[in-house]
């Protein structure tokens, strides 16, 4: 069995694309990745759209929440190897010390709750986030990130985004 990698995923809410991220992550078929997500100012719930799509996608119901960023500042919280902003909010913000230096990047995503319209044009907008996360999740799946180095797997993270 191979190393799996923890992977944070930062919005400044943590409702909708960082919930989908950690979905994305967490059920990928490669079994390479445990995601996680969090924000920097939480919400109050998840985008019922979003928990929709990572029950569907196999997440746990009770990973379903807003969490703070704090929370992976404890002591007691899994060490990250990755953490991946996907929202254009949380990468301007001074984010917390990360122990263990993860490599991290930036993945910006529209903010598909925002999208008005009908149901099935939300969806829709959701749908397009998702592939845009699997698309680069699936591209770090497919390399031998366990084999690079710190500053090769920073780099690899930063231009995953640009490649999908």
């Amino acid at each position: 069995m191979t190393k799996k990698f923890n992977i944070l995923f930062l919005c400044t809410h943590n409702s909708a694309r960082s919930i989908l991220a950690e979905a994305i992550a967490t059920t990928h078929e490669s079994g390479k990745f445990v995601g996680y997500s969090a924000g920097s100012s939480p919400g109050t719930s998840v985008n019922p759209i979003a928990a929709e799509m990572a029950i569907d996608m196999g997440l746990a119901p009770d990973k379903l929440r807003s969490k703070s960023w704090d929370e992976y500042e404890l002591a007691s919280a899994p060490h990250m190897d990755f953490i991946i902003t996907v929202c254009d909010n949380a990468a301007g913000e001074v984010c917390p010390f990360w122990p263990g230096q993860p490599a991290t990047a930036h993945w910006g995503f529209p903010d598909p709750s925002l999208v008005e319209g009908s149901e099935a044009v939300k969806k829709h907008a959701f749908r397009e986030v998702m592939i845009g996360l699997k698309k680069r999740i699936d591209i770090l799946a497919s390399l031998p990130i366990d084999h690079l180095d710190l500053m090769a797997t920073k780099d690899v993270l930063k231009n995953i985004h640009s490649e999908a």
